[in-house]
């Protein structure tokens, strides 16, 4: 569960000097509070998330490395090859 940094008291009190009765504006506050909660904790990456997407992408580019050096050595291999037969 993630911390919301969200200040409630401030929130509510805001709330009254623009008139909403006290237990309204607490009750306002405390479901403002938990939809933050719901939707940082669904929408935002942690720092594993990160370091497990920088691994994924490490990895990847090690493979398309692979690839494109097998690729360029296929492709000079073909020439030298239409090279000696011309």
């Amino acid at each position: 569960m993630s911390i919301t940094t969200f200040d409630t008291f401030k929130f509510v009190d805001r709330l009254e000097k623009a008139g909403m009765p006290r237990e309204q504006a607490a009750a306002f506050a405390q479901a403002q509070q938990e939809s933050l909660s719901e939707a940082l904790e669904s929408t935002l990456a942690t720092k594993s998330d990160i370091l497990r997407l920088e691994n994924r992408i490490d990895t990847m580019e090690l493979r398309l490395t692979v690839k494109l050096g097998t690729i360029v050595a296929i492709a000079i291999g073909a020439v030298a090859a239409l090279i000696k037969l011309a």
